[in-house]
């Protein structure tokens, strides 16, 4: 692991020098992005910073300094050039603060990180909660650095044998995963739930829509037990198809499912930062 913390590259990531007081630690003030690494290239760069500003200023922090982050993310890759697969995190907190809500005024902390992974299984599992997104949050539509609920689901999901965990938003309608956008398949239409129902506009979402199709529209959330083929999307997922959702199989890849990922893997491979 390499980490990137306030200017310079850590001797020792374990021992970074992070403050106990960076708002960040304390009260979850600081919005992320994650990267996929594949042969030591960070992928979809500038769509990734993109929302990383706006989540920073929808959040209220100031707009982070862009060439400041990809100087940091180049410095990062340079010194771990060799992960065939991986992820690179950059992580922006609202800095050193008060033991309370309220910000300091010393500035955002900032750090990237790159680590090597596991490249995940063609599928998976998917199991709902009992916990809903608030759509009309001060923080929907973020990514955040407050991801207490995300933590609490993902191990209810893998309790019971799933990757990920899938949420309602408060009216009932299918929103998004922990860390990812869902796809359902109805009688061959491609289906994802709209941005206003609370889901993250994931890069790869936005992709899959921009380069195959998929209609955007509210889906409640007992229609999932309809769909002939469900997948999901990430950073480091790709297009991943589900095989169980809850108590349901499903045969994996459907037809859409595949076709899908045919074509985000050849268009991605053509452009490293479409």
């Amino acid at each position: 692991m390499i980490v990137w913390l306030n200017g310079a590259v850590l001797p020792d990531p374990a021992a970074a020098g992070l403050s106990a007081l960076d708002h960040g630690l304390t009260t979850g003030d600081g919005v992320f992005e994650t990267l996929k690494l594949v042969n030591g290239r960070p992928f979809a760069v500038t769509k990734h910073l993109q929302r990383l500003v706006r989540s920073a200023t929808g959040l209220g922090l100031p707009a982070p300094d862009v060439a400041e982050v990809e100087d940091a993310i180049a410095t990062v890759v340079k010194a771990d050039p060799d992960i065939a697969f991986g992820r690179l995190r950059i992580t922006y907190t609202g800095g050193v603060s008060p033991l309370s809500s309220d910000r300091g005024t010393t500035g955002p902390t900032l750090i990237v990180a790159s680590q090597a992974i596991k490249p995940p299984p063609p599928s998976s599992a998917i199991v709902t909660v009992p916990w809903v997104r608030n759509e009309r949050s001060a923080v929907a539509g973020l990514k955040t650095t407050s991801y207490a609920e995300n933590v609490r689901a993902l191990a209810y999901a893998k309790e019971r044998g799933a990757s990920e965990a899938i949420f309602a938003n408060t009216v009932g309608n299918l929103c998004e995963g922990t860390g990812s956008n869902i796809f359902c398949v109805y009688d061959g239409e491609l289906v994802t739930p709209t941005l206003e129902s609370g889901a993250l506009a994931g890069v790869t979402r936005g992709l899959v829509i921009a380069w195959f199709g998929a209609v955007e529209r509210d889906v409640p959330l007992a229609k999932l037990a309809e769909a002939d083929e469900i997948f999901l999307t990430s950073t480091t997922r790709d297009v991943q198809a589900i095989h169980r959702a809850d108590d349901r199989d499903l045969a994996t890849p459907g037809e859409v499912t595949a076709a899908v990922a045919k074509v985000f893997a050849e268009r991605s491979a053509e452009d490293i930062d479409p």
